[in-house]
Parts: C-alpha cells; sequence; structure tokens
C-alpha cells in the first residue's frame, strides 16, 4: 500500500495592494531565500484576491462563510500550513488590507507558524501592532522576524540588491518554519 505524505505549504501573503507598491519584488526576493526542500511556497497577493471589507452577516470566529469571496479565500488559506506575511509599514502600522484579510477569517489561522518581513524606513511600530493580532488569532509567532529597511532609491528592480544583507536572516526564517512545521 503506497502511503502518501502532505508536503506542508507556507503561504507568502503579500499584505499591500497599492497601486505603486513594490510588495510583489519584496516577495518574490524573499521566496528565494526562504525556499526548502521541507515545504512548499504558495504566493497569495491580498491586491489580486480583492476581499470585501468584513461583508459577513456573522463573525469569522463561527466560520458559517456565506459569501464566495469568503469561501474561496478560506480554502486557500486552510490549504497553507503557515505564513509570512511580507507588508509594509503604514503610518506606524500595516496595511488595511492584511487587517481585513487576517479579520475576515478565524479558524483558518488557528495555531499556524506565522513570520513577518516588514519593510520601511522602520519597522518597530508595525511589528508591535500586528503581534497584537496575530496573538488573537491564536497564530504562533516565529522567533525570526525581519525587518527591511528601505533605501531612499529602493524600487522594483532594487529590491534583490539593496535587501542583500538580509538574506541570511530570512533564510533563518525558512529554517525556524521548517523546524516548526517539523515539531507540531
Amino acid at each position: 500500500m503506497t502511503q502518501t505524505t502532505h508536503k506542508p505549504v507556507i503561504g507568502v501573503i503579500i499584505g499591500s495592494n497599492r497601486t505603486a507598491r513594490i510588495g510583489a519584488a519584496v516577495a518574490a526576493w524573499a521566496e528565494g531565500q526562504l525556499r526548502r526542500p521541507e515545504y512548499d511556497l504558495q504566493r497569495i497577493d491580498l491586491a489580486t484576491i480583492a476581499l470585501p471589507f468584513l461583508d459577513e452577516p456573522e463573525i469569522p470566529a463561527h466560520g458559517h462563510y456565506q459569501q464566495p469571496s469568503t469561501q474561496a479565500f478560506a480554502s486557500i488559506i486552510a490549504g497553507c500550513d503557515g505564513f509570512v506575511l511580507v507588508f509594509p509599514q503604514y503610518n506606524w502600522g500595516y496595511p488595511a488590507v492584511l487587517k481585513n484579510a487576517l479579520d475576515t477569517l478565524y479558524q483558518e489561522w488557528q495555531d499556524k507558524p506565522v513570520g513577518t518581513l516588514i519593510y520601511g524606513h522602520h519597522d518597530i511600530q508595525a511589528d508591535l501592532a500586528i503581534r497584537l493580532v496575530l496573538a488573537g488569532l491564536g497564530m504562533r509567532q516565529l522567533a525570526t522576524n525581519v525587518g527591511l529597511k528601505l533605501r531612499p532609491t529602493t524600487t522594483r528592480a532594487t529590491v534583490p540588491t539593496d535587501f542583500r544583507p538580509y538574506a541570511p536572516l530570512v533564510q533563518a526564517m525558512g529554517q525556524e518554519l521548517a523546524l516548526r512545521l517539523k515539531h507540531q
């Protein structure tokens, strides 16, 4: 009898939907650092998912999703075994599109490891803000979370060069994800 094993999936969530964002470039660079044989990566771009803002008639904790957009998003998130949230710091916080995505679901986030990769000119405030929400959702935040400092000249094209010094930290995040998945 052949036994099939489930290879874990890490969802790399791009948590910005601004037109001029560099989030997709940051996520692509991060995926190159996170890639490991123990798991697969799945990019989840909140700009293309385009969730309505909290349009379910019941609270997410009940899990009675009625909107097709919520049901589809719940299926994507439930199919992931852990996450890396890639997002910019906005005004000492994080983007509303990311908050909406987190608040749209509940059970699908529970007890899954999550790391954050925050980019901007400073990141500590966004890190503090998101930690509270991730704890409220019952997620297991990694010890390795990375703050990427943007240069005044950083563009989509310069992301790989500008963020090269952070590569060992993102690789350590990937190693921690692999260990967490192995021991859950």
